[in-house]
């Protein structure tokens, strides 16, 4: 069996150092706001796992169907020798497109991308005993910023799933595809997954779950907060709100202050204030109509080569071929 080796770029040092550059940035700015990647420390990854499972959010489910309904299809177009993937921690869907290369012959290399060490070894160490002869090569790194970390050589196919692009604001997706065009080579592909603009009724509730799953959730960052950089939270003191932008096309969650307060976080020297009543945001999440995100590839360098949809046209999964 082919063991599994692990490259690492990002260790829990340049993780604190970059939670602190973005707490004290988002917590000073007006109005405050979180990047979402906070969410997950260990017990964040435990709560999306919950809400993959809920009622109303349907995502998760969507795209797996979709990729069990596809994913022959994609492995025939893409003829990928190293299929690389980008936030793949516990690389469950990855198995479908493994299995499915696979099965076509070409496939050399998996490379698995995530920020969590432990998370990848664990997910590379069991994608390596499941596919003997299948090299595997975890990257440890922050996707948004350290692209030109993944290894190069074969013909690659890099995949963005659970459509995590919609966790990016318009400028940063212009960055991020131009970043992943400059690593790939001309020929080379990328297979992303994006959710679709659908009724608001159907999308809200995903994000706002009658369990409240997701409020406790979106709470957790404060949580991390505390526990990283010794702040005093009470996240108990903070209402979760999950909003559709119908001019931005995006759900934005936020915490809500249920009272006045003074926060202080202890390794940042910093004291917050917040109004009663005053919202910080912690995720946005758009959703994508086909032509606005073929249009955006096009602009990044890429051509569209196919989209598949699900019955109900919630859930896209985009290929596309770098093209010059």
């Amino acid at each position: 069996m082919t063991s599994a080796t692990l490259e690492i770029h990002l260790t829990d040092e340049d993780l604190t150092a970059a939670l602190r550059e973005d707490a004290r940035r988002g917590l000073t700015a007006t109005p405050k706001s979180l990047p979402p990647k906070w969410f997950y420390d260990a017990r964040g990854s435990e709560l999306f796992e919950q809400i993959t499972e809920l009622p109303e959010y349907y995502p998760t489910r969507t795209e797996w169907a979709l990729l069990e309904r596809v994913v022959g299809e994609i492995a025939r177009t893409a003829q990928a020798e190293v299929l690389v993937e980008l936030g793949a921690g516990s690389a469950a869907k990855t198995r479908l497109l493994l299995s499915a290369l696979n099965a076509e012959g070409p496939l050399k290399t998996y490379v698995p991308q995530d920020v969590s060490t432990t998370a990848l070894r664990a997910a590379a160490d069991q994608v390596a005993s499941e596919f003997p002869g299948l090299a595997v090569h975890g990257v440890v790194s922050d996707f948004t910023d350290t692209l030109d970390n993944l290894p190069r050589g074969g013909r690659r196919m890099i995949a963005f799933l659970g459509g995590t692009i919609g966790n990016l604001i318009p400028r940063e997706r212009a960055e991020f595809l131009a970043g992943i065009h400059d690593v790939l080579e001309p020929g080379e592909q990328l297979l992303i997954g994006a959710g679709l603009v659908i009724d608001p009724a159907v999308l809200v509730p995903a994000y706002d779950d009658a369990a409240g799953v997701t409020a406790q959730f979106n709470r957790n960052v404060l949580r991390v907060l505390n526990n990283r950089l010794n702040a005093d939270f009470d996240p108990e003191k903070f209402a979760h709100i999950a909003l559709w932008d119908a001019e931005r096309e995006w759900i934005e969650m936020r915490l809500e202050a249920t009272e006045a307060m003074t926060v202080t976080v202890r390794d940042l020297d910093l004291t917050v204030e917040f109004a009663a009543g005053e919202q910080m945001r912690t995720e946005i999440s758009a959703k994508f109509r086909r032509a606005g995100f073929e249009k955006e590839l096009d602009t990044a360098g890429f051509a569209t080569e196919q989209v598949w949809t699900d019955p109900d046209q919630r859930f896209a999964l985009f290929l596309a071929e770098r093209r010059y």
